[in-house]
């Protein structure tokens, strides 16, 4: 029986080198879509910085020719300088406000227990997932039924108030992850309530702090709808575009976009590189 067992013919072996090929196909298709994504998103940023350098007149949207005259006279648009001015001021103010407000609930949900607690955490993610018309529209409807006028001083509380829920958010997340040991010791040590504060709690949650602002002022930068409804006539450069792109966005706005732009890109690379320089520096003393 062994004997007719192993006399039968075996099938042929299937060959194996389609595997191989196989395998770095779908090896590629991770890198290739990737690849597409970049260029899908990079595309408009490289058509603003383009046309930034455009010879353009009135319009901005067909290519007259290259031109450095855009980035050297970029306040003769008129109401363009004035407008970014704005966004900077709001984003700014707004920012300080929300990060110290959020940093002090944030703290104050982690570490503190009291009536309403949860119910509290609960409403601080409404502004999150309430659209921004809706947000918009009842900011406007509350400030006309106090008498209020729009103006500048509207919309940094319109943006402060949605900037609010990112920071809390954002810093929370930071203050669960603090040992409170650390803290402990620093009144063992006989510190006092602000001293432990200024020398342990805030250097600790300072990188969550900054994120959180960092996040705060992108978002009321680049916010349009909310500012919109709540800015009556000052203008912002969210607004200034809008506006424009009836007629045709200046070359001025583009080249404003792109030092923002690049501006945003240095301060990554800048924080990344002092970052590494750090951790070297770290795994050297060890």
């Amino acid at each position: 029986m062994t004997a007719l067992r192993s006399d039968r013919k075996r099938p042929p072996a299937k060959p194996e080198t389609a595997r191989p090929s196989r395998r770095r196909l779908t090896g590629l298709g991770l890198p290739i879509y990737v690849a597409l994504a970049l260029v899908f998103l990079l595309i408009p940023i490289a058509y603003t910085f383009v046309f930034s350098f455009n010879d353009s007149v009135k319009s901005n949207i067909a290519w007259r020719g290259f031109t450095f005259e855009k980035w050297l006279t970029v306040c003769n648009e008129p109401g363009l300088c004035e407008a970014f001015g704005n966004s900077i001021l709001v984003g700014v103010v707004a920012t300080v406000l929300a990060t110290a407000l959020g940093t002090a609930i944030a703290i104050a949900l982690v570490r503190y227990r009291f009536r309403f607690r949860s119910s509290i955490s609960l409403l601080l993610f409404l502004p999150m997932a309430t659209p921004e018309v809706v947000l918009g529209a009842g900011l406007a409807a509350q400030f006309l039924a106090l008498g209020t006028q729009k103006g500048i001083v509207t919309v940094i509380l319109a943006h402060t108030m949605f900037c609010i829920s990112f920071v809390v958010v954002t810093v929370k997340a930071r203050v669960a992850s603090l040992d409170p040991a650390l803290e402990e010791a620093g009144r063992d040590l006989y510190g006092s309530a602000a001293q432990v504060f200024w020398r342990i709690t805030f250097p600790l949650l300072l990188p969550g702090i900054l994120a959180a602002a960092l996040l705060s002022f992108a978002l009321s930068f680049d916010d349009f709808i909310i500012t919109n409804f709540n800015s009556g006539a000052v203008d912002t450069f969210p607004k200034f575009i809008y506006i424009a792109a009836a007629r045709g966005i200046p070359a001025e706005a583009n080249v404003i976009a792109s030092a923002v732009f690049i501006l945003a890109i240095l301060i990554v690379v800048v924080a990344q590189v002092s970052r590494s320089a750090r951790q070297k520096k770290l795994a050297k003393l060890n």
